[in-house]
This record gives C-alpha cells, sequence and structure tokens, in this order.
C-alpha cells in the first residue's frame, strides 16, 4: 500500500547469500533530479552481488509504478488509512472453517501493496516485479494476453521451454477455489463485490537472489473484469504459511524461514534486506512463540501479553489481546498494513496514557481522518513497547509519529481496528517495525526481533 511520501535514497548492498535487499522510499522531500532515469533506479542492475536483489516501495521514485499525479499529504494520510482499512478487512475475513485455507481472495489482488522485488521468470529469465506479502500465501503473475492486466509488465509463457500448466488431478488443483478443468488444465476464477479474476494454475521456474525454484506454483491470470477496479501492475509473491507460498513451496531451499529489517522512514539511505532461509540470520535476536491458529492458519500469530507506554504498562482488558484459536482472535506481524491496528479497547486505552504523557502537557490533541491523536506544533512523545513472552519491542518516536512535510502536524500512526469482523485482529504493521530484525523461524516455532539500523 502506498504510503503518504516519497524520498529520495542511496541504497547499499547485502553480501549475504538469499538475501533481498529492500530499497525503500516512504517520505517526502524528491530532488528533481532522483528518477527513473537515476543509476540507482536502473533496474538491469539490480543483481549486484549474485544473491542480492533490491526491493523497492511500491511508490518510491524509481519505481516503476509511481502515481504520476502526486497527492497532498493530507490526501495520502487518508488514501492509505482506506487502503489499511481495506486490509484490515480482508485479514479478518480469513476465518476458515476448515483447517486447510484456500487460496487468498481477489481482494488480495485487486488491492496495492507495500513492497516489491525484481524476481526472474522462465527459461529464459523473465524480469518481472512482484509485490512482498508476508499474509499472503499466494504467487500471481500477470500473463501476457491478459484482458484488463498492464501489457507492458506481462510474463510470456510462451517464451518459456520450462513453463507448464497444472493438471486438474494435480494436489495444487484443490488449493485454489472454484477450480475448473479448460483445456485439461487448471483454471479457477475469483469474485469480489464487483471485480473478477480468471487465471490458470501454472508452474515455471522462478529465480530470487541465486536460488532457483524449479516448478514453482503460481496464478496465471489471464483476465480482470468488472467495477471500474484494476490489479496492480505487479504481481505477488506470498510469504504466508499456506501450501501455495514461497515457503512452503520452496521449503527445501529456504526450510520455512526468513527475517527481514525495515529501515526508518527518516533514514536518508532506505536500504534494508530480506533474508531467505536460516543461513546468516542474526545470531543476538531474542524469541517468543509463534503461533498457529487455525482459523486463520496463513497468518503468523505472536501472543501480546502487555503494552507499556512510557514506563507505565497500561491496565488493558485480556480477552482484548488473548490468542484465540476458536475465532482467529490475536496479534499477527504484517508487512503489507502500513500502520498499527488495535482492538478498539486496546487502542483507547493506550491512547488516553500516550496523551498524558505528551509534553507539553498543554497540546492541543486535534485528528485526522482515522488517527485521532494529531498535533500541531513540536510535541515530545513517551515510547511504546509491545510486550510478548521473552522480548519487548520498544517503538521511539520515529515509530509512533507521523509528520507532514511542512514538519507542523503529527499524528499517533495507530489506530482502532474494525469491530464489523467476524474476530478481531491486532497487526503490527511495517511502520511500527521500522529498525527491527524480525524473523520467522517456523520450524522452531518462533518469531525473533531484534533492534537494528536497517539504513
Amino acid at each position: 500500500m502506498p504510503t503518504p511520501f516519497n524520498t529520495p535514497s542511496s541504497p547499499k548492498a547485502y553480501n549475504t547469500m538469499s538475501t533481498l535487499v529492500l530499497f525503500l522510499q516512504l517520505f517526502s522531500i524528491v530532488p528533481l533530479a532522483l528518477g527513473l532515469n537515476h543509476p540507482n533506479c536502473d533496474l538491469t542492475k539490480t543483481q549486484d552481488q549474485g544473491s542480492t536483489l533490491r526491493i523497492f516501495h511500491i511508490d518510491s521514485p524509481c519505481s516503476p509504478f509511481k502515481s504520476s499525479s502526486p497527492l497532498s499529504w493530507e490526501a495520502r494520510v487518508l488514501q492509505t488509512l482506506a487502503q489499511d482499512q481495506a486490509r484490515l478487512q480482508y485479514l479478518s475475513s480469513l476465518v476458515a472453517g476448515r483447517s486447510v485455507v484456500p487460496i487468498a481472495s481477489g481482494r488480495q489482488m485487486l488491492q496495492s501493496t507495500t513492497y516489491i522485488v525484481k524476481a526472474l521468470i522462465g527459461t529464459p529469465a523473465q524480469p518481472l516485479l512482484l509485490a512482498m506479502d508476508t499474509s499472503s500465501d499466494v504467487a500471481w503473475i500477470p500473463c501476457s494476453g491478459c484482458v484488463g492486466c498492464p501489457s507492458n509488465t506481462a510474463f510470456s509463457p510462451a517464451k518459456s521451454t520450462s513453463f507448464k500448466n497444472v493438471s486438474c488431478s494435480a494436489p495444487q488443483c484443490k488449493q485454489v477455489p472454484n477450480p475448473t478443468c479448460g483445456a485439461r488444465a487448471c483454471s479457477f476464477n475469483l469474485t469480489y463485490g464487483s471485480s473478477s479474476i480468471a487465471a490458470n494454475l501454472s508452474q515455471d521456474t522462478i529465480r530470487l537472489a541465486a536460488d532457483p525454484i524449479k516448478a514453482f506454483t503460481f496464478g496465471c491470470v489471464n483476465k480482470v473484469a468488472g467495477g471500474g477496479t484494476i490489479p496492480p501492475p505487479q504481481g505477488l509473491l506470498g510469504l504466508g504459511r499456506g501450501p501455495l507460498s514461497l515457503m512452503s513451496q520452496a521449503q527445501s531451499v529456504y526450510k520455512s524461514t526468513f527475517s527481514y529489517c525495515l529501515p526508518s522512514f527518516r533514514s536518508l539511505t532506505f536500504s534494508g534486506s530480506l533474508r531467505l532461509g536460516p543461513t546468516s540470520q542474526p545470531q543476538r535476536v531474542k524469541y517468543t512463540q509463534l503461533l498457529r491458529n487455525p482459523r486463520r492458519s496463513s497468518l503468523y500469530y505472536v501472543n501480546l501479553v502487555a503494552i507499556r507506554v512510557g514506563r507505565k504498562v497500561v491496565d488493558l482488558p485480556p480477552a482484548a489481546i488473548a490468542f484465540n484459536p476458536s475465532t482467529g482472535a490475536g496479534t499477527i506481524f504484517d508487512s503489507g498494513t502500513v500502520y498499527t491496528r488495535l482492538a478498539k479497547p486496546v487502542y483507547e486505552a493506550v491512547r488516553n496514557e500516550f496523551r498524558k504523557r505528551v509534553k507539553p502537557p498543554t497540546a492541543v490533541v486535534t485528528s485526522l481522518g482515522g488517527f485521532d491523536t494529531c498535533y500541531s506544533g513540536q510535541v515530545k512523545v513517551p515510547t511504546i513497547t509491545f510486550m510478548f513472552k521473552g522480548v519487548n519491542m520498544t517503538m521511539p518516536a520515529d515509530n509512533l509519529m507521523l509528520h507532514s512535510t511542512a514538519g507542523s502536524t503529527s499524528c499517533l500512526a495507530m489506530a482502532s481496528a474494525p469491530e464489523n469482523v467476524n474476530s478481531v485482529v491486532n497487526v503490527i504493521a511495517s511502520m511500527q517495525q521500522q529498525n527491527h530484525r524480525v524473523l520467522i523461524d517456523v520450524p522452531n516455532g518462533r518469531l525473533g526481533l531484534a533492534r537494528e539500523r536497517c539504513s
């Protein structure tokens, strides 16, 4: 999802096997000299070390998907809040009535996501940009001839000697919704509201960094229609826990382990990293238990036990932060939501304590869209700490406050989760994860956290 800011960058590489270097530009002040013609934006030179790729923020100056009509700061904030709200509804809709969750809904394809990575697909390899999403299980790729897809970003199956369609008898065909047999291949259709997607389930070789993954299963999208809504021009690469995610399909290579570090919004270099596989993961990491919720089995749950504002542990209703495998409630880490959302009673308790500790005490509280704790002028704010069993995650002002371009307005970048859902999920989002190394270790059932300057 786009963030409300744009910023210049100076990416740096990480000489780590199976490392994807995030090149993220998330704030304001874009010099006229930086654009798609800048040397740092040359996508043909992104594979600098053979095992390193850069990931671009979807709305960065270097992104080919950057909007040609920049919005005002206020409009961007409201737009991102609306997209976050839609994503929260999507995450909450994942409640399953059975243990195997099918491929993600059409909504996941029709919404924009935050970070994109260059992948090589097919034989010979065709470069394509894919959105990275820790809460999705599926890979979507727009294919040539797709009606309603951007023609200049499509993958051409006819040019790949390793491409093949998945047969209807293959087990993967049972993982997609509404499968049908068209031309002896597994096809499926998704409908969300007035929009629909038609795709063939296909396989080909995908290369991320130096690692080729053969017979990788993905949805080869051939038609998008209805509602005036078009999919984002890039494909989608799911890093969730489902059977068709990258982590499951490449389990022999990456051992269901990866970590990422998102840079500070205020950083001048805006480079972080996504490291795939157990090799070269950081050693000085504290862990908490990684939970699996059968009601939303794709998501990465943790047990949030308390929240501290400054030195004060906030009094919270236990049920609002409890992990509940019967309903799907609990707390997740998500890369695709920009601003953290908390169950209403949790958010209100945290917000009220936060307001008490803002200095000067006379600062006037205003609102902007879904943000109800905004200030004019300079204020000093307390830290907020998410407390898990085994590790705490403390967030300073840079992780908490959203500042206008002119710096005259700042808002607490958290909000209440929507209540009209199956069961409320507390979502720890990308802005709050900045400058933290988040390590997902599925085989050992743990999520690691460490403070790290990613820029």
